[in-house]
């Protein structure tokens, strides 16, 4: 069993001050095996706010795995976004926009989907997902296949951004490919649950750690316990009180079928 911390949705330059230090320690409290950040660590991809946030990875004990999400490419400077968009992510927080980490129960695969020329939308490539299938060719080895990226691969009816470019063909593709999880970020909304159209995948959906832009929930962050058939998610909630509280847990099962809700 591995436990995985999964943040998302940081926006340093636009955070809650108050929640900095009650982030760090709850991580550190926690103790796990991995912290998995899908994107979106600053607001407007500034230097300083790269720098806040590198400071603010420093200081989590446990492993971090780290990619990038749209915020962290400049949003109003349109020639750095197109010609370097992750010049600053590269130079401040890793120079690889797609880290794995594996070990004999867990297999985590990254991947960037930031669509420099839709800064909204993301996508998701041929490439990549081939990429992602090449890392989970051994399907059967016994470990937990975990993908992470910034974009969702499914939005709900009441989701008025655009479904990124490519997510329908990944869907179709993750699950023969052996994924068993999907960590991803955006929306600001939590959530867990199969993927509709490909049930053998389940989709978590983190909400914002920090940020101020909260969209109807208050922030959050989601701890995975996982092993192989079966997945506890814990959410960890902050309100108007400056503290990360577990507010829910929810269990899932996989069998020949996919993921069910266990009781």
């Amino acid at each position: 069993m591995r436990r995985i911390l999964h943040i998302s949705d940081l926006h340093f330059g636009k955070t809650r001050p108050d929640l900095l230090d009650p982030l760090v320690d709850l991580t550190n409290d926690l103790a796990p095996d991995l912290v998995a950040f899908s994107g979106d660590l600053t607001q407007r991809a500034r230097e300083h706010q790269f720098e806040e946030a590198r400071a603010f990875i420093d200081r989590l004990e446990p492993p971090v795995l780290v990619t990038p999400g749209n915020h962290d490419t400049p949003l109003d400077n349109i020639w750095l976004r197109f010609a370097k968009p992750f010049g600053r992510y590269k130079r401040i927080i890793s120079r690889n926009l797609e880290p794995e980490w594996h070990d004999e129960a867990v297999s985590v695969v990254s991947v960037n989907t930031v669509n420099r020329f839709s800064w909204q939308r993301g996508r998701i490539s041929r490439h990549t997902r081939d990429r992602v299938c090449r890392a989970f060719q051994g399907r059967d080895d016994g470990r937990i296949h975990v993908v992470m990226m910034h974009h969702p691969l499914e939005h709900g009816p009441e989701v008025e951004k655009r479904l990124m470019r490519g997510a329908r063909s990944a869907v179709a593709e993750l699950g023969d490919c052996g994924a068993d999880v999907v960590l991803s970020g955006h929306l600001h909304n939590a959530a867990v649950a199969p993927l509709t159209a490909e049930p053998r995948v389940l989709l978590v959906q983190a909400g914002t750690g920090l940020s101020t832009r909260v969209r109807d929930e208050p922030n959050s962050v989601n701890l995975l316990h996982v092993e192989q058939g079966r997945i506890r998610v814990e959410r960890y909630v902050a309100g108007e009180s400056p503290r990360f509280d577990l507010a829910e847990t929810v269990r899932f099962e996989k069998d020949a079928e996919g993921w069910r809700e266990a009781g």
